[in-house]
């Protein structure tokens, strides 16, 4: 991989031992490092991206989503990553596309704090509960922000260092993804979107519809006390 900068990827993952190694060895040559994050998780997780050469950071008991983000984070600050890309660990997001963040990134002025996948909203593919919720929150997170973020769930996004570094961020679990982008945007930062496929599991998602939603209602809450 030639690259002007440094890029780190970093999944959070619990429990992803179907999908996890599988993942690792597709973005060999794509990145510099494989950064995964084992949140608690009681199958062979961690063991599988050893073995397809991940460094693993270990939480011992699950923390939430957040949790494992700020855990990968301050690795990439520490290390001197110029960038780092998230993805989720189940397999959703393809490996092929991770060029396009860091082409993007590379070709970009300064001012982009973060690139954000954009996920096309196919009625009959994308669960009707994930379009509603995504619409939802997407229009408050854009609000917030004060610039247009259309996907503001989308887990594939790269983060510029300097729009990282300096944030504190309060939540833990999935709402932390809609935190980042707020506080990276009343930075100053641009955040972009660019188009991406999804590969939609059948397995059950990781959000709770209740307790994820009104965790949501809280950020919400917080964010518009401190405006």
């Amino acid at each position: 991989m030639e690259t002007k900068f440094k890029v780190a990827v970093v999944i959070p993952a619990h429990n992803e031992e179907t999908a996890i190694g599988k993942l690792i060895k597709d973005l060999q040559g794509k990145v510099n490092k494989v950064i995964v994050v084992n949140d608690g998780s009681t199958d062979s997780t961690a063991k599988e991206a050893e073995n397809k050469g991940a460094v693993v950071l270990h939480h011992q008991k699950r923390r939430g989503k957040g949790e494992a983000l700020k855990t990968g984070f301050n690795y990439i600050l520490e290390n001197e990553y110029q960038a780092v890309i998230t993805m989720d660990g189940d397999g959703q997001h393809l490996p092929s596309e991770v060029h396009k963040f860091v082409e993007t990134f590379e070709k970009g002025p300064d001012n982009i704090g973060m690139i954000i996948g954009l996920r096309r909203r196919e009625i009959g593919r994308m669960p009707l509960d994930r379009l509603l919720t995504n619409w939802f929150t997407s229009s408050a997170v854009s609000f917030f922000a004060h610039q247009r973020i259309p996907d503001s769930q989308c887990g594939f996004r790269l983060i510029r260092r300097e729009a990282l570094k300096g944030i504190k961020l309060l939540t833990s679990h999935f709402d932390t993804e809609s935190e980042i982008l707020v506080k990276i945007a009343r930075k100053g930062f641009q955040i972009l979107s660019i188009p991406i496929k999804t590969v939609y599991q059948e397995e059950k998602s990781k959000i709770d519809p209740f307790v994820d939603t009104l965790r949501f209602f809280k950020f919400v809450f917080n964010t518009a006390l401190k405006r």
